[in-house]
Order: structure tokens, then sequence, then C-alpha cells
């Protein structure tokens, strides 16, 4: 249950990240909006970073947090804000998904 906590406290993280882009590119009423957002993302996302730390190994769930705070956010940037999607920037995503897998794999 805890690496399910951190998974959503993971996609959490991508979502205040794409509340701050958002907010970003935002103007008037809309601005406020997004920044709310990013406040209820940051506090589930720390709420269950917290809970899920409490089975499993600090070191472990920080690096899956950010990892998939970190790919998804690409995708997101990719997706909705056309940041570029060249090969080495495709290939170095794939290899940190391979890691948070990695880490998932070795960790009791």
């Amino acid at each position: 249950m805890n690496w399910v906590l951190l998974i959503i406290a993971g996609l959490f993280e991508v979502g205040f990240a794409a509340c701050l882009g958002k907010a970003r590119l935002a103007t008037g009423m809309s601005v406020a909006w997004w920044y709310t957002g990013f406040v209820v993302c940051l506090t589930i996302s720390m709420l269950l970073l917290i809970k899920a730390t409490q089975e499993l190994p600090i070191g472990t769930a920080y690096a899956v947090w950010t990892g998939i705070g970190a790919v998804g956010t690409v995708i997101v940037g990719i997706i909705f804000f056309k940041e570029p999607a060249d090969f080495w920037r495709l290939f170095f995503i794939t290899t940190l998904i391979a890691s948070i897998v990695g880490l998932k794999v070795v960790s009791h």
C-alpha cells in the first residue's frame, strides 16, 4: 500500500509542477486558481510522501517520488507546454524510469 501512496504522491508532484507552469502563462484571476491548485497538489503530495516514508526507506521513497515527478513533469511539458522531445531527452527520461523501477525491485 505504501508504494501506491508513493506513486500517487509523485503524480501530485507532477500536478503542482504543472500548476506552476500554467500560472506562469495565465493572466487575471486564473493565476490565483493555478496557484491554489499548486498549494493543494503540494500539500497532498507531501502528506502522502510522509505517510509512505513511515514504512519505506527514506532514500528510496524520496528518489522514487522525485523521479516520478521529474518524468511526469517532462511528459507534461512535452504534451502541454510544447517543450522539445528530442532523442537524448527521451533517452534519459527512459533511463530515469528504469532507475525508478530498479529501486522498487531492490527495496524491501
